[in-house]
C-alpha cells in the first residue's frame, strides 16, 4: 500500500505547479518577470515545469518496483539482464539513498517555511508562491505539504523489500 501511495504524494504539487505555470490558472501570486530564476534562455518556463513534474511522478513511481516483479527481475526487454534476478543491493542502497534525502529535504522544507524562510534559509518574498498571507499560497501550500510523506513511505517500503529478499529460505 505505502509503495502505491508514494507517486500519489508527489501529484498534487505536480498538479499545482503545470496548472500554475503552464497552463497559467490563477491559483499562484504573479511572481514577475524573474520567475524563470536561474533557468538557461532555451529552456521555457512552462516547458521546465512539465519536465520536472513529469520526471517526479517517474522517480516516484519507482517505488511501485519495490513491490512489483520488474524491481526483482529484470524485465525481458533488458539487454544482457533479462530474466534474471535483480540484486537486492541494486534495489536497496539507491533507494535508501532517496528515502534518506527526501525525508531531510521536505523536513527541512517545512522548518524552513514555518520560519518564514525559503529552502536555501533567506527570507520569503512578498511574491513568494508558498506564502500563507493568500488564498494561492495556501493552495500552493496544501498540494506541497503531502511532499513530507514522500521519504518515509519511501523507507518504509525499502525496509520491506529488504527484509522479503534477504529473507532465509527453509
Amino acid at each position: 500500500m505505502a509503495a502505491l501511495l508514494v507517486p500519489l504524494t508527489v501529484l498534487p504539487s505536480s498538479l499545482w505547479r503545470i496548472a500554475a505555470v503552464t497552463l497559467h490558472l490563477p491559483i499562484m501570486k504573479d511572481v514577475g518577470p524573474d520567475a524563470s530564476g536561474d533557468l538557461p534562455s532555451w529552456m521555457p518556463l512552462e516547458l521546465y515545469v512539465v519536465l520536472l513534474s513529469v520526471f517526479s511522478e517517474l522517480l516516484a513511481f519507482t517505488a511501485v518496483g519495490l513491490v512489483a516483479t520488474w524491481g526483482e527481475v529484470f524485465p525481458r526487454w533488458i539487454p544482457f539482464l533479462r530474466g534474471r534476478r535483480v540484486p537486492t543491493p541494486v534495489a536497496v542502497v539507491p533507494a535508501a539513498l532517496g528515502a534518506t534525502i527526501l525525508t531531510i529535504l521536505w523536513t527541512w522544507s517545512c522548518v524552513a517555511l514555518a520560519l518564514g524562510r525559503n529552502v536555501a534559509g533567506r527570507p520569503l518574498g512578498a511574491n513568494a508562491p508558498l506564502n500563507t498571507d493568500t488564498w494561492q499560497g495556501i493552495v500552493a501550500i496544501v498540494c506541497y505539504v503531502p511532499l513530507v510523506a514522500w521519504g518515509p513511505l519511501l523507507a518504509a517500503v525499502t525496509v520491506a523489500y529488504y527484509r522479503r529478499r534477504t529473507r532465509t529460505r527453509l
